[in-house]
């Protein structure tokens, strides 16, 4: 039994939600966040950095009191206004390739030690523990934890009924994406809602793993304090259809000293192994793997099928790579941390890919079949973690759009 609470939002006037709000920080290159801190005033980057200048010269409590203190600012110059009751949220985001819709609301820090919200992604202890720092002095988070739910047909079709009403913010970004968002404040209609969700008996996290164990660890450290606050953490919630699942690519710098012929001699004992030339080749099913090795595409397909294995992981295309590629042949042990590999999303081109490695600093790209949902939820049913970077999700929320305050 899911727990759904409303919340009192912190969110930019209507007539800035445009100005205001902007993509992850990291997100990013750092000539964009110039230009964009340069351009705004009103950018929610300025909040979330407001000493961006000297930031590598001064500590972390005073960058997080900085936060603080600048977000106090837009709020008492009118960038936002809190809402005087608790309210859920239906928020739609639309690019040119899908249209994403979910609820916006308080999630329970119980329901996810309980195991009611599911995991599937390890986590580094440094990140939880700063990104908890930074909670407990900025006292605020616009990041909300996107977890998945099972498709409802009730909430689908309210979803739908809800569309036709007046919204609370319609605007563009620069992104090409259109965001739209409906403030859901009447009690029956949120009753409704929370009673819509006690009958769904699991929620998994799809992408939010540090955020909500941060939100843990400080509900462990401040919990004494009384605050009802700290009991839950925002979460975009949405139906597992809407869900979007890219592959992370991976590029080596190197093959650990083997020969192009050696190296794929090698693979042949594992994969097919089928040149394809210049054509732009990526996987079109599991256990398929795309490689790009001396301006060549190839594609490889893997001889030894773990469908009836009772191990999850062993039917992960990127721990089937990792197993029989990238440990055994190219030497790669740790995926987070070896400076030999690195990540590209599938959702940019292919052609990205091939331009990178082309420039000389990587020698051959891995091209993998996306994750899906099932696949994720099976994990987290037997307890057990994807390998690093498995997974690139889809939608991503917009910073400074909705803010939960501790």
């Amino acid at each position: 039994m899911a727990q759904l609470i409303p919340f009192k939002a912190v969110r930019p006037t209507p007539d800035k939600v445009g100005l205001v709000t902007c993509r992850t920080y990291d997100d990013y290159s750092p000539a964009e966040l110039a230009a964009w801190l340069d351009f705004n005033p009103f950018s929610f980057l300025h909040v979330l950095n407001p000493a961006y200048v000297n930031a590598q010269k001064i500590g972390l409590e005073k960058r997080f009191k900085n936060v603080a203190h600048k977000y106090h600012d837009f709020k008492a110059e009118g960038v936002f206004v809190q809402d005087v009751t608790p309210c859920i949220y239906l928020y739609e985001i639309k690019n040119k390739l899908q249209t994403f819709t979910g609820f916006v609301a308080g999630t329970s820090i119980a329901d996810y030690q309980n195991n009611i919200i599911k995991k599937h992604e390890d986590t580094f202890q440094y990140r939880v523990e700063l990104f908890k720092d930074y909670l407990h002095q900025t006292r605020f988070n616009t990041e909300p934890v996107l977890i998945m739910y099972p498709d409802q047909v009730e909430l689908n079709h309210w979803m739908q009924q809800k569309k036709t009403t007046k919204s609370l913010y319609e605007f563009s970004t620069t992104n090409k994406e259109k965001h739209t968002l409906w403030k859901i404040e009447q009690a029956d209609e949120i009753l409704w809602l929370q009673k819509q969700f006690e009958q769904i008996p699991e929620l998994y996290i799809a992408d939010g793993h540090h955020r909500s164990a941060s939100a843990e660890m400080l509900y462990e450290q401040d919990r004494a304090q009384g605050d009802e606050r700290l009991d839950f953490f925002m979460s975009f919630l949405i139906a597992e259809s809407d869900i979007k699942i890219y592959e992370f690519n991976r590029m080596v710098r190197d093959l650990n000293g083997w020969s192009a012929e050696a190296f794929l001699e090698k693979l042949n004992e594992n994969f097919i192994v089928k040149e394809k030339g210049h054509e732009v080749w990526k996987p079109e099913s599991k256990y398929e793997f795309g490689m790009y090795l001396n301006g060549t595409f190839y594609a490889l397909f893997y001889r030894q099928s773990t469908e009836n294995s009772s191990e999850i992981l062993d039917n992960l295309d990127a721990q089937i790579l990792y197993d029989q590629v990238l440990k055994p042949l190219l030497g790669i042990y740790d995926l987070r941390n070896d400076e030999r590999i690195d990540y590209i999303p599938g959702k940019q081109s292919i052609n990205t890919l091939k331009e990178i490695i082309d420039e000389g600093e990587f020698e051959v790209g891995f091209m993998l079949y996306p994750t899906a949902v099932s696949e994720i939820k099976a994990l987290a049913d037997q307890g057990l973690i994807m390998p690093p970077k498995s997974t690139y999700i889809e939608p991503k929320f917009r910073s400074g759009l909705l803010i939960y305050e501790l």
